[in-house]
């Protein structure tokens, strides 16, 4: 605890002073270097005993992943979009190649090859124990040390994952050092009485809201995706730069930014605590055995209670908004609407490298102004891959979601309410990969994720400018 403790004052103190350009001491900088090093070579969890270990790493302990291929077998697809007799937990899936990768015991997966001969698949994580343990940061007290002039930002925050606690040290800080451009809200509590907050970002201290169009940004609303939590810190770290560098930029002097980096700051909070695979949010349910709510099946919009159970991860209470973050969003637009034009809306998940355009409950019906919604996702796509050279496919989110084969799974999406209610332009995006990390996706990747996320939202905000 100490040690968290000495660490956390690091990179708080590197991101106050590297903010304003200053030199760190050199005791801190050797300090924060020894704390955010990660190990060269991560020793196997059970090498370990318990109190060196994050979590409980037994209860993933025989587990793997693996990615199946039901291109060719409807029942298979059935099986694994619906309940099944088999016991798996769903991750992602590929619509293009139509694949899905589950988390099973290599029994059941034997087992499901017995009754489905003709499924084709491959393990792609074959120890799940050992690679959520590679994914918590690895502290560790001798490396050796080159003290430089630190931006704590790329060098020191990004470069592993944060816990909640240190994220919200790190947005106080952006406060304290950007009155003028940087303010946080908090519009609600959790269940765990975990306070929601949206970073506002204006380039006006008291701006006049009903002037600017408003792009919200949001992650975090499934806690394991902590990729998408990532992608949000960034996009405002990014944004700060942008504004150093083009103070009188027409993105900036027309547009306001909301974001909310952890949408379901309980179930974050869970995942580093008891459960790094947790989905739902950690509130009560008319199960006393089952904890949690889907909260991106509990907005009002085309709201159809989930076929899942209660205690399943896709479960969407027994009603609209019963997701308490649901219902504290939906109170802060109704009461902040009038003032802020909401333009553009994104939501950030993982994974799958998708990005997918409403509407997710329905194939049936199409949205307003759907070809430009089409021109501008294809846009965003397209600045991704000449950013970073990866591929996100384009479709609409209810193709993802197979909702034309079982509904209730589009079923009240944040993506759906928000273009029917508040936005006129609403995506959601799917971060990376697409190969053999999923959930899982190591820590050096937060960067260059994070930089491709922000080009496209560069030209979300370009595109929406344009619409005059």
């Amino acid at each position: 605890m100490l040690l968290h403790k000495l660490w956390l004052a690091g990179v708080i103190l590197g991101a106050s002073q590297s903010a304003l350009g200053l030199k760190l001491p050199h005791s801190l900088l050797a300090l924060q270097n020894v704390f955010s090093l990660q190990q060269a070579l991560c020793p196997h969890y059970s090498s370990l005993s318990s109190h060196e270990l994050p979590i409980d790493l037994g209860q993933y302990s025989g587990e793997i992943v693996a990615r199946l291929d039901y291109s060719n077998d409807h029942q298979l697809k059935k099986a694994l979009m619906g309940r099944s007799i088999f016991k798996f937990k769903k991750w992602g899936k590929n619509n293009v190649l139509q694949t899905m990768d589950v988390q099973l015991h290599p029994d059941t997966l034997q087992d499901m090859a017995h009754q489905f001969p003709n499924m084709k698949y491959e393990v792609i994580i074959d120890d799940l124990a050992q690679k959520v343990y590679e994914t918590y940061p690895q502290h560790w007290a001798s490396s050796k040390l080159n003290p430089t002039r630190m931006n704590v930002f790329s060098e020191l925050f990004f470069k592993e994952y944060r816990p909640l606690e240190t994220i919200n040290a790190w947005l106080n800080i952006l406060q304290e050092t950007f009155p003028n451009q940087i303010k946080l809200e908090t519009i609600g509590y959790t269940h765990e009485n975990r306070p929601l907050q949206v970073v506002h970002f204006s380039t006006e201290a008291d701006p006049d809201h009903s002037d600017k169009r408003t792009v919200v940004i949001t992650g975090g609303i499934h806690a394991r995706e902590w990729i998408s939590v990532s992608s949000v810190l960034y996009s405002i770290y990014e944004l700060l730069q942008y504004y150093s560098a083009n103070p009188d930029s027409s993105i900036l002097s027309r547009l306001d930014f909301l974001f909310i980096p952890v949408f379901n700051p309980d179930g974050y909070e869970y995942t580093w605590s008891s459960d790094r695979l947790w989905r739902k949010n950690r509130q009560e349910t008319v199960n006393p055995n089952c904890l949690g709510i889907d909260i991106d099946h509990s907005f009002d919009f085309h709201w159809t209670r989930s076929s899942d159970w209660e205690c399943g991860e896709e479960y969407s209470g027994e009603k609209p908004f019963e997701a308490l973050e649901s219902k504290v969003w939906d109170e802060y637009l109704n009461a902040t609407n009038e003032n802020h034009n909401i333009y553009g809306f994104i939501d950030l998940h993982s994974y799958s490298q998708e990005v997918l355009y409403p509407y997710a409950y329905s194939c049936a019906n199409q949205p307003r102004d759907e070809e430009n919604l089409i021109e501008l996702a294809y846009g965003i796509s397209k600045t991704i891959r000449q950013e970073s050279g990866k591929n996100y496919n384009v479709m609409p989110a209810c193709v993802d979601k197979d909702a034309d084969l079982i509904p209730d799974l589009g079923a009240g999406s944040s993506l759906d309410f928000m273009y029917h209610n508040k936005a006129y332009r609403a995506y959601q995006l799917k971060l990376r990969d697409s190969g053999s990390h999923g959930f899982l996706l190591p820590g050096k990747y937060i960067e260059p994720v994070g930089k491709e996320i922000f080009a496209g939202i560069k030209y979300f905000c370009i595109f929406i400018l344009g619409d005059d």
